[in-house]
C-alpha cells in the first residue's frame, strides 16, 4: 500500500495536501508524469520513503528534502508552477492496484477517525469494498499570495495553500502546451550537449588526431542503383 498517490481523470497525481484550509473540498496535487525527470525522481524518492509514507501531508516532508542539485523540492514545485488545486471529489486515491477511493470520502473518514470507533469501522469497510462513490459540490478558490524569497516552512505553506490563481486543473490543451514547452527545453539542452561534444572532439583532435578520426562517425556512401533490361524477343 502506497499513500499520497492517485489519479485525476486518466492522469497520475501525487497528493501534496489532502485538504486546503477553509476549502475542504479542494486539494493540492502535482501531475507526476509531467514533472522534469530530476524533479520527478526526487518527489518519488521522498514519497516512497518511510518518512513520506508516515506523513499526513506529503508536502511537509518534501519541504525538508533537497533535490540532487541542492534545490528545495517543495519550493521548486511551487516556483515552477507544478502544484495544481483540484476538487477532492475528482481525485481517486489508488493505494494499491486493486483498490481505490475518492479523496473527498477518504478525507471525511480520516477526519472522523479521532471521534470514535465507528469511523474506524467505516474505513475498514471501505478497504474491503475497494472504494465508494458519491457527489460533492464544487467551489471557487482564494487569493494569490506574493512570492517570498527563502521562505520559512510556514511561509511556504501559506504561499502554496493560498496561491490558487494559476494552479487550477489542467485542460488537454494546457497539457499539450506543457509537453511542447518541455520538448523545447529538451531540444535546447540536446543542442547544447551536441555543441559541447564537438568542442571536446576538437580538443581531443589537437591531442591525438588518429583517435579522433576513429571516433568520428563514419560517412555513408550512396550506392548507385542498377537497372536491368529484359531482352525483347521477336
Amino acid at each position: 500500500m502506497i499513500k499520497h498517490v492517485g489519479k485525476y481523470g486518466d492522469k497520475k497525481v501525487v497528493i501534496l495536501y489532502r485538504q486546503v484550509p477553509n476549502e475542504d473540498h479542494m486539494c493540492l496535487v502535482v501531475y507526476s508524469d509531467l514533472l522534469p525527470r530530476l524533479l520527478h525522481d526526487s518527489v518519488m524518492k521522498v514519497l516512497e520513503s518511510p518518512e513520506g509514507q508516515a506523513s499526513k501531508d506529503l508536502a511537509d516532508v518534501l519541504f525538508r528534502n533537497l533535490m540532487a542539485d541542492g534545490r528545495n523540492i517543495l519550493e521548486t514545485l511551487h516556483r515552477e508552477g507544478h502544484i495544481k488545486k483540484v476538487q477532492t471529489s475528482n481525485v481517486l486515491v489508488t493505494p494499491t492496484p486493486s483498490s481505490s477511493v475518492r479523496l473527498d470520502e477518504l478525507n471525511k473518514i480520516l477526519n472522523e477517525m479521532a471521534q470514535g470507533e465507528e469511523a474506524v469501522k467505516r474505513l475498514a469497510d471501505l478497504d474491503r469494498n475497494a472504494g465508494i462513490t458519491g457527489k460533492k459540490k464544487d467551489n471557487t478558490a482564494a487569493q494569490k499570495a506574493k512570492v517570498i524569497e527563502n521562505p520559512t516552512p510556514a511561509q511556504l505553506e501559506s504561499q502554496i495553500l493560498t496561491n490558487s490563481a494559476d494552479n487550477s486543473a489542467l485542460s488537454d490543451r494546457d497539457l499539450a502546451l506543457q509537453r511542447i514547452q518541455q520538448a523545447e527545453r529538451m531540444q535546447a539542452s540536446a543542442a547544447q550537449l551536441l555543441k559541447e561534444s564537438q568542442r571536446l572532439l576538437e580538443e581531443a583532435k589537437s591531442l591525438d588526431p588518429t583517435l579522433v578520426k576513429n571516433a568520428e562517425p563514419a560517412k555513408t556512401t550512396k550506392t548507385k542503383k542498377t537497372t536491368t533490361t529484359k531482352k525483347q524477343t521477336a
